[in-house]
């Protein structure tokens, strides 16, 4: 994810590392690294130009801190104005009213449809709502209603439709009464995805906004459509005034220019980040985790979070303890696999921790744990406590033992070398804890 922008600001601050100070000449070289680095990401050429003037003005206008290198304090600033731009801090949606009403909105093919199925189940799951009820007003594309109802049976949630109507205006009226009759306390209604230039369709979008009074207006926006995605974003705060944005598809290759520019543009809050195709794969945008991305630091804050929601802290202790001293067995592989296996993959969970080493030959499809857990269950009970060297002779009788090749097995001991290593260099929570409240620099 934003593996492009990322790899250019990296190369910048490798670019400074040599230098002594920080002087007029080489910060203006590094402004203009910095410019062609946005251009090229996708970055609004408006936003990337105010972006690198404050940039110079307070590179230089900046003391010199001794603890740092001027790479290192030149990044900082970096860091500063992105946070700026994409905003203060975590944004919260306006869910006072019983019911609450979110209207979705964007292109066809954005994830509008997904993303009402995964934002009532993040809801639902922190507390903030009960008893969501979806409304499929997408009668524009094919089987989007089906799709919306096969989504809400897999979050138990209810999914209002009309069979055989195409006014969507009829099946919202429908929908809201329906929620307030049953005392839903949110209804989340689905839209056609619909050009900005298409003028009926957006006067139809304008008149579904006027009968249902929506609390929160989310523009759900494919984040690799770049440069496109801020021109159309500016056009639907313009004509039915956004309340939020959602950018769906941050786990693909994205270039980060529609993260950088939507807020500045629209002047409207990025909500929620996309980053996967599971319906639980929707989390909340956070500023300072996204310019930390942006620039290669890892991602410490939504490590916290997911490791606070999955794992308990005696279980973390254990397993940190375990990773730590290099007492990690295979046994120990099988028993925590599940509960590490609910954060995310290994790869993704890496790739978050700041000053890892990049992990392209690391890479474990979730179908292989059960080829994984049939290996380990072919060893004695002292290979998998780790008590034994798995010489050749072994490794050839848990692969024929295990159904798999002499090879999956090699893979599986480098992994448990692999993760010994890599887990021996993670801050603990609390240390976590501290890098998200604490200098990135010194």
């Amino acid at each position: 994810m934003l593996g492009y922008l990322s790899e250019k600001m990296q190369n910048l601050t490798a670019k400074l590392s040599g230098k002594r100070v920080l002087t007029e000449e080489n910060i203006d070289e590094a402004v203009r690294d910095v410019r062609m680095a946005l251009l090229e990401a996708d970055v609004n050429y408006g936003v990337a130009k105010k972006l690198v003037k404050s940039l110079k003005e307070k590179a230089l206008g900046d003391a010199v801190i001794k603890s740092v290198t001027p790479g290192q304090q030149f990044i900082k600033v970096v860091h500063d104005e992105l946070k700026s731009l994409m905003g203060t801090g975590e944004s919260v949606l306006n869910l006072q009213n019983k019911p609450s009403v979110i209207m979705m909105c964007g292109l066809q093919g954005s994830g509008k449809t997904t993303h009402c199925a995964k934002l009532a189940q993040y809801l639902i799951k922190t507390g903030k709502v009960k008893t969501p009820l979806l409304a499929a007003c997408d009668l524009q594309r094919p089987a989007a209603v089906e799709q919306l109802k096969i989504l809400g049976k897999q979050i138990n949630v209810p999914v209002f439709s009309i069979d055989g109507e195409s006014n969507p205006l009829i099946v919202a009226k429908a929908a809201l009464k329906k929620a307030k009759e049953e005392n839903h306390d949110l209804l989340i209604v689905d839209t056609a995805g619909r050009l900005h230039i298409d003028g009926e369709m957006m006067e139809q979008l304008e008149a579904l906004r006027d009968l249902v009074n929506p609390d929160e207006v989310l523009f759900v926006v494919n984040s690799t459509t770049g440069q496109d995605a801020v021109n159309i974003a500016a056009e639907f705060n313009r004509r039915i005034e956004l309340t939020g944005t959602i950018l769906t598809m941050l786990d693909g290759n994205t270039r980060g220019g529609a993260a950088i520019s939507i807020r500045e543009v629209t002047g409207k809050p990025l909500l929620f980040e996309g980053i996967g195709e599971k319906i639980g794969d929707i989390q909340v945008f956070n500023p300072e985790s996204m310019a930390d991305r942006i620039l290669g630091m890892g991602d410490t804050i939504n490590l916290v979070k997911k490791a606070q929601e999955h794992i308990t802290e005696d279980d973390a202790k254990d397993l940190e303890k375990k990773l730590r001293t290099a007492t990690f067995t295979y046994d120990d592989y099988l028993s925590q696999i599940s509960m590490v296996r609910k954060m995310g993959s290994f790869k993704s969970l890496l790739g978050m921790i700041p000053g890892i080493p990049n992990l392209n030959n690391l890479n474990i499809d979730d179908k292989e744990f059960l080829k994984i857990e049939s290996i380990i269950r072919s060893m004695t009970p002292n290979e998998r406590k780790c008590k034994v060297e798995l010489s050749v002779p072994r490794r050839r009788r848990v692969a024929e033992g295990s159904g798999t090749k002499m090879d999956d097995v090699n893979k599986l001991e480098k992994l448990l070398k692999q993760m010994k290593s890599f887990f021996k260099k993670m801050p603990n929570l609390n240390q976590l804890q501290k890098l998200m409240g604490g200098s990135r620099w010194g």
